[in-house]
């Protein structure tokens, strides 16, 4: 061979081989890789404390003397305030002197009461020997009975002058105002020397809050709601707090919302406990609901990945296409713990087997945002035991391969979310099918379809753009954040 037509060759190779990498480096990339994915929903919420109570005034007067101050820590039943009594206490004398003037009233009207039955007796007495009349007799008893009614009445006043003495003496009691809880003092609304009244409202003095529980209140758009559901891990930021997550569960969602400028929001309660009392009252959290999450797994970008809507995945109970024939047997023997999770799932069990498939068929899984954390766990581990960490758990979705599989699913159960992905290969860019699990708004896990270390193509480079390699790097990270965003699946 010449060397003319070595050098022609050789141009001709670098001629391709320059063209393979220009039309390669003309698109966006990010590397399949490894990562922690959160699917969640975010709100806005105040932290308010989860139990206090308004002190007021029960009774009329001056305020006098305020033992406490903002942030005093107090026990139940500790003396808070003092109001001027010098009326309730005048009140209290004047009432136990009028009791005891009745009570003096009511023993003279026993004495007559004794008084007028021995002068009825005598008349009786008499009568029977005809030594008086019958209308001294009649007198006689009249006198009786008048004196038993008068006593009556001075009991019933007696009664009524004790109760009345008995409020007196308890409004004299509540012009010294105790704590009726253990907690801190938050806010004090009077002031020394104040006359405070009574009669119309009671005037609040203080609150006492415990702080070593807080609840936060956090207001979830309408569009939003429909995804929580009681018990669902939580956890909020503050503003200044570093970072630093405060973990809960979700307790309640208030039925009755609350519209603000025509846009309607519904309040979501949690507790969080606050032993080192570094969240206080009327604090702004950044809460995320976490609906789905997924640790160490397969993640890319959503940019790179076209989600299929509608599509359907074959039922539970009949093999693919390539697949052998189904039969319950073939997926009753073959059926693992990654199945019998999908039976538990879904409800239900079908048998898909894949005997002496040339290529082996994909059965049906049940939707992967129903199952629990522990059960996609399960099926994670098991994918990763069988050696085939960019595929499906073998048993939960059917055989790959020359081998015999079986399926587990419902035939009623949702399909897995499937998606195309257009994969950088050496021979150029080849379109992908693939599925998808937990998904945020940044980023997605990869259940099978593609491999760690691959690149999937998220964008066109733009003309005159510098290249990955130019840019410094020519490794864009799966779900990597721009500058000053938090990275995906929530904060870290």
């Amino acid at each position: 061979m010449t060397p003319l037509v070595l050098i022609g060759a050789g141009w001709g190779g670098w001629q391709w081989w320059e063209r393979k990498s220009n039309a390669q480096s003309s698109y966006l990339t990010a590397l399949v890789q490894r990562g922690d994915i959160e699917d969640v929903v975010t709100a806005t919420g105040l932290l308010q404390p989860r139990d206090y109570v308004d002190v007021g005034a029960q009774v009329s007067g001056q305020l006098n003397k305020i033992l406490v101050e903002v942030g005093s820590e107090v026990q139940a039943g500790q003396l808070l305030a003092e109001i001027g009594a010098e009326q309730s206490a005048a009140r209290v004398t004047a009432n136990r002197a009028s009791l005891r003037a009745q009570r003096a009233t009511l023993a003279q009207r026993q004495v007559e009461l004794a008084k007028a039955e021995r002068d009825l007796r005598r008349q009786k007495n008499l009568l029977a020997d005809e030594a008086t009349t019958a209308e001294a007799v009649q007198n006689a008893e009249t006198t009786v009975l008048s004196t038993r009614a008068q006593i009556q009445s001075l009991e019933a006043q007696i009664e009524q002058a004790d109760a009345s003495m008995q409020v007196e003496e308890a409004n004299l009691k509540y012009a010294k105002i105790y704590a009726p809880m253990a907690g801190t003092v938050v806010s004090i609304s009077a002031r020394q020397g104040q006359t405070l009244n009574a009669n119309q409202s009671a005037p609040t003095i203080l609150r006492i809050a415990d702080l070593s529980v807080m609840t936060v209140q956090a207001q979830v758009s309408e569009a939003d709601v429909s995804r929580l559901r009681v018990g669902m891990p939580v956890y909020f930021t503050t503003l200044g707090s570093g970072g630093q997550r405060w973990q809960s569960t979700l307790k309640k969602v208030e039925p009755t919302p609350t519209v603000t400028n025509n846009v309607v929001l519904y309040n979501a309660l949690f507790d969080v406990p606050n032993p080192q009392r570094r969240l206080m009252s009327q604090m702004t959290a950044q809460v995320f609901f976490v609906v789905a999450q997924a640790k160490g797994v397969l993640t890319v970008p959503m940019a790179g990945l076209t989600i299929q809507r509608g599509a359907q995945g074959p039922r539970a109970g009949a093999g693919s296409a390539n697949g052998g024939a189904a039969g319950p047997a073939a997926g009753a023997a073959a059926s693992s713990p990654g199945a019998q999770v999908a039976q538990g799932a879904s409800g239900g069990v079908g048998g898909a087997g894949g005997a002496g498939g040339a290529g082996g068929g994909q059965g049906p899984r049940p939707d992967w945002q129903s199952l629990s954390p522990e059960e996609r766990e399960r099926l994670r581990a098991e994918r990763r035991a069988n050696g085939n960490a960019g595929g499906p758990p073998s048993g939960a979705w059917g055989g790959s391969g020359a081998g015999a599989g079986a399926g587990a699913g419902s035939g009623g159960a949702m399909p897995a979310r499937r998606a195309v992905a257009k994969v950088l290969t050496a021979e150029g860019v080849q379109e992908r099918e693939v599925q998808v699990g937990v998904s945020s708004r940044v980023v997605a896990e990869i259940l099978s379809g593609l491999q760690e270390g691959e690149r999937v193509v998220t964008g066109q480079r733009q003309a005159g753009a510098p290249s990955a390699a130019a840019a410094g790097g020519g490794n864009n990270r799966a779900g990597a954040a721009p500058s000053g965003m938090p990275p995906p699946g929530g904060m870290r």
